[in-house]
């Protein structure tokens, strides 16, 4: 979660409280260390917002190819045969991770987004009377770039969900995998199990006890019952 961070601005002074590190302050002041300082405190505080924007932007940009990146291996590896197992349901709950860990920090992004922008709105309406005139002009600029951003954010976020409800597709059909070989298992096993049982009852009448053949037959039977369903299963795409 960002970290909280206000700002109380004058004409001569600029006081910014904040209660841990803030990416945006600490490269604002080393770049005032080897650069010339600002001339008011107006302008320290635009660079500071300008600065932030710099940095969600970059930060925008790297998650944008952190989406890119599990796109790919979704669609390309998953997507062309997918294997089985317990390597591939790892992978998944992997990817998964990864998903919604891109999603949460577009989330906190979203929010340090929504913040500057606030931040720059207010300034720009409520000091307007005493702000520079190139102060005034950088707040709209940083002010328009903050929208541009959150546009793109958007962006990734409609594309993080549906890279999540792509990988959720992929483990649906791993489960759905697997439920299909237990239930043709089950359904191989039936047929031989009934004829097994029912000539295991031994009854005196039965016309197979006696006859030379029977074992066989009874065998032969068996492996009938197994062989049919199974090529049954595989006419239907289902083996």
């Amino acid at each position: 979660m960002p970290p909280p961070l206000g700002f109380v601005l004058a004409p001569n002074i600029l006081v910014t409280i904040h209660f841990s590190e803030v990416h945006g302050i600490d490269r604002a002041a080393a770049y005032f260390k080897t650069n010339n300082p600002p001339p008011s405190s107006v302008h320290v505080f635009v660079s500071i917002l300008e600065v932030m924007v710099d940095y969600t932007a970059d930060l925008l940009e790297h998650l944008g190819q952190d989406v890119t990146k599990i796109s790919r291996r979704s669609f390309r590896e998953y997507a062309k045969a997918p294997g089985h197992g317990p390597k591939t349901s790892k992978t998944l709950r992997a990817t998964l991770v990864e998903v919604g860990t891109v999603g949460e920090h577009l989330s906190e992004v979203r929010d340090t987004l929504l913040g500057i922008q606030r931040i720059a709105s207010f300034v720009s309406e409520s000091a307007r009377s005493w702000l520079p005139e190139d102060a005034y002009v950088r707040l709209q600029t940083a002010n328009r770039d903050v929208v541009s951003l959150t546009d793109f954010e958007t962006h990734l976020s409609d594309k993080v969900q549906f890279l999540l409800d792509a990988v959720l597709g992929f483990i649906n059909t791993e489960q759905n995998e697997i439920f299909k070989v237990l239930t043709i298992a089950s359904v191989v096993g039936i047929p031989p199990t009934l004829i097994a049982s029912m000539y295991g009852m031994n009854f005196r009448n039965m016309p197979e006890l006696s006859w030379a053949w029977g074992y066989p037959y009874g065998l032969a039977l068996i492996v009938i019952s197994i062989v049919l369903p199974i090529l049954w299963f595989k006419s239907r795409g289902w083996w």
